[in-house]
Formats: structure tokens, sequence, C-alpha cells
């Protein structure tokens, strides 16, 4: 059975690119009939922050992703211990005593030489008592992993045929001098633990995946081997989102606080989408290479959330509209709107207070129509009677006459039909609206 993880440090909400990672697995299992597994990365307890846990569970059910079973790492410190022990037993990883300090100045040392600053293994030549001596006076063990040199091939499931020479890469810590693990070794351990198959992450995880493929190799099961995909980094090309942000700075929050709908997201996320649909009809046509463009277009987003709004009914919206929001509104208005923020500007205008600016050479005309205002009360013939009779009054038609009356009912010069909004606004706002555009 396909098993994917998708694995986020509960440091907060959702960023787009880390849903971007979540929908991928998200996807890829649900075509392969498989199962998607949250693993929760807070070993890093400073940025690690339990009630973010539960906003990354609320963040991915908004977006529509679903989970088979979820864990923490830190609740697994038992089982990684039990490997580093292991691996002491194999003599697979080394005890080092150099400080941070120590190191640094070592990476300095063979850069001034133009030499590569990988570990130079110096405490490979460690002998029993130098280590008993550094012990006695106070000094802990880091523990490194020593590579093979070899060079590794593999084919990345998304960026295609890879290579790295092992003998290039520090020996990597797997656990530190105060006993902390590091991802690298709790990662692999879990997903051997729990069956991964394939590893779909970002393109700024890929510089581990030769040391990770070598631990898998020890640690694991040679007849299961994992395969890894790795997306490209997300760009926002330069695009704005409303609000003036930064698209790579947007979080799932921000966008369902602004309207965006979760079909819409998903869609512009797929390059091969030009629609917004449920996650399981995207599933169905679903390849990994559809998530390799690097850019998140807002505009996009934007023309395919208009398009889901204006798809949705009443009943799937009514708990976010503005307090006493009609089922008539709602149909005048779904259908113009890029976030569904929007309509509180368009309740404003069909039940609140607006002040319409005032029409330039409009005077003659917007009195003509206040004039001619139907007395109410208005059902949905109301706006084709008053048109007529301001086509007859004054001579014009087509924009020459819309124009002016959208700018003073609804003070926007776009928007819904206002065959539509007449009736919503009624009588009194329209006869207010028009005199004080005419002033």
């Amino acid at each position: 059975m396909i098993r994917v993880r998708f694995a986020p440090t509960p440091s907060g909400s959702l960023f787009i690119s880390g849903a971007r990672v979540a929908l991928a697995n998200d996807l890829f299992a649900r075509r392969g009939g498989g199962e998607m597994l949250l693993r929760l990365d807070d070993l890093d307890q400073e940025r690690s922050h339990p009630a973010a846990s539960n906003q990354i569970k609320e963040d991915l059910r908004w977006f529509g992703i679903e989970w088979h079973e979820t864990f923490r790492q830190s609740e697994r410190l038992g089982r990684y211990q039990e490997t580093i022990e292991r691996l002491k037993r194999d003599k697979l990883i080394y005890p080092c005593f150099e400080s941070a300090e120590e190191l640094k100045a070592k990476q300095e040392f063979r850069r001034k030489r133009n030499q590569s600053p990988i570990y130079d293994r110096a405490m490979l030549s460690l002998t029993d008592k130098q280590r008993q001596d550094a012990e006695a006076g106070g000094k802990r063990p880091h523990w490194r992993f020593k590579l093979s040199g070899r060079t590794l091939h593999w084919s990345d499931l998304i960026l295609g045929p890879r290579h790295a020479a092992l003998s290039a890469v520090s020996d990597p810590i797997l656990a530190r001098s105060d006993d902390s693990l590091t991802p690298i070794l709790a990662s692999v351990v879990d997903d051997i633990a729990y069956g991964t198959t394939h590893i779909i992450r970002g393109e700024d995880n890929a510089g581990s995946t030769a040391v990770q493929l070598e631990l898998f190799e020890i640690l694991g099961d040679l007849r299961k081997p994992v395969r890894f995909g790795h997306l490209p980094a997300l760009s926002d090309g330069g695009s704005v989102a409303p609000g003036g942000r930064k698209a790579g700075h947007l979080t799932l929050r921000t966008l369902c606080n602004d309207g965006v709908e979760p079909t819409a997201l998903a869609a512009c996320m797929i390059a091969a989408a030009n629609q917004p649909m449920p996650l399981e009809d995207l599933a169905r046509r679903f390849e990994l290479t559809d998530l390799a463009a690097s850019r998140f277009d807002t505009g996009k987003m934007l023309a395919l959330n208009r398009q889901a709004l204006g798809e949705l009914d009443f009943a799937a919206v009514t708990d976010r509209l503005p307090v006493g929001s009609t089922e008539a509104f709602w149909m005048a208005v779904r259908g113009n709107l890029d976030l569904l923020r929007e309509a509180r500007g368009w309740w404003d205008v069909v039940a609140g207070t607006i002040v319409p600016p005032v029409i330039d050479d409009g005077r003659d005309l917007l009195l003509t129509a206040g004039g001619l205002l139907p007395a109410e009360p208005w059902d949905n013939t109301v706006w084709t009677t008053w048109i007529n009779a301001l086509e007859r009054a004054t001579g014009r038609s087509g924009e020459a006459l819309l124009t002016p009356l959208r700018l003073a009912l609804t003070g926007e010069d776009s928007g819904p039909d206002l065959a539509d909004l007449l009736p919503l606004i009624g009588r009194p706002r329209a006869a207010s609206r028009l005199a004080i555009a005419a002033v």
C-alpha cells in the first residue's frame, strides 16, 4: 500500500508552501488508494507550540486534506534512543568532542585554504584514553554517522535522475551532546516504523536525501526502498495578494479569513487545473509533475475563486455572510466576488449607508431618475419599468444611462446586475443617493 506523510513543525499556521506539500501527499495517496500520515515534527521545543498543532490540523481540514493517523515525534524519544544505542553498538556512529566554536574555526581554516568545509573526521582517531580524559573533564560527545563515501544514484519522482557523492558530505550529527536527536535520524526511524513508501517534500530538503538513503539501507528493509519526490521551491514571481501581501507570505488562515475557497486554492496549485473542484476529483487526474510549477499566481487564484463562489448556494455561505444577508442578496452578488469578504461592501450598498460621488454633468439625468422612481412595493420588474421610462424621458441608453446610475446607486463603476440590486436597495435609499450624486 502507498503510504506517505506530511511532517510540519508545529510553529504556527501553515504557509501556502507547506500547504502545497500537504496537497501533493494527499492527492498522491488518494490516487493510489493509499494513506497519508500527519507527523508533527516537534523535537525542537523552542519552535514548537502545542496550540500550533491544533492550528495546523484546522488548516488542513479547511483545505479538505485527510490523514489516516497522526503522531508527535516528542512521543517517540525512546524509540530514537534505542536506534542510537544500536548504531553505537555496531560502530556506525562515533563520538566527537569539538565545541561549536571549534567546528566553526575548523571550517574557516579549510575555507581559507580553498578546501571543502566538510568535517575532517579528526575524532575517528580518538583513543579510548583521550575519550576518557575528555569525559572526565566534563565534556559530553555528540555522535556522527560515518558515511560510506560512495556515490549514490536514485530517481526523484519529480526532478528525475539524481546522484550525490557522500565523500563530499560531512558525517551528519545524529545525537547532540545533550542527548537530543536530530531530525534526520528521527525522520528515518519514523518512516521505517510507519511503513512510508514515498517521501514527497519541498526541494529545500533535497540536500539530505543521500544521507537518508544510506540510513534507510542500514536501518530498514532493502526489499522496500523508499521513493523520494521534491517539489521546486514556491515563488510568487512578484505576485501580490489582496491586502498588499506577498503571495509567498500567505497562510491558509489568512486565505480562509479573506474568503478564498479551498477548491480554488487547490486548483491554483495544480498546473493542469482550470476550474475549482473537490480534492477527490483532482486526485483522479493528478500527476506529481502537475505541482512542479514553482510560481504561485494570485491572479489565477482569484479568478478560480470567483468561479467557485459563483457556484455556491446560499446555504453554503450563510454563516460567513454579514448578519441579515438574504438569499436574494447572495444570488445577486455571488458572481461578482473575487473574495467572500467583498460581500461586506455590497451588503452596505443594499442595506447600509454609502455616500455616492457627485457626478459631473449628471445633475439633470439624476434628478429626472429620482422623479421617475416607481412607487413601492418593488419586485424584480422594477428595474425594467424604471429604465424604460428614463430612456423615453432623457433619450439616453446604454452606458450613457447606466454608468451614472450605477455610480449614484452603488458608489462603484462596476459590479452586480443593477436589476438584481435595485429591489434590494429599496426606494428610500435609491432616492437619497440619486439626490446626493446630483448636487
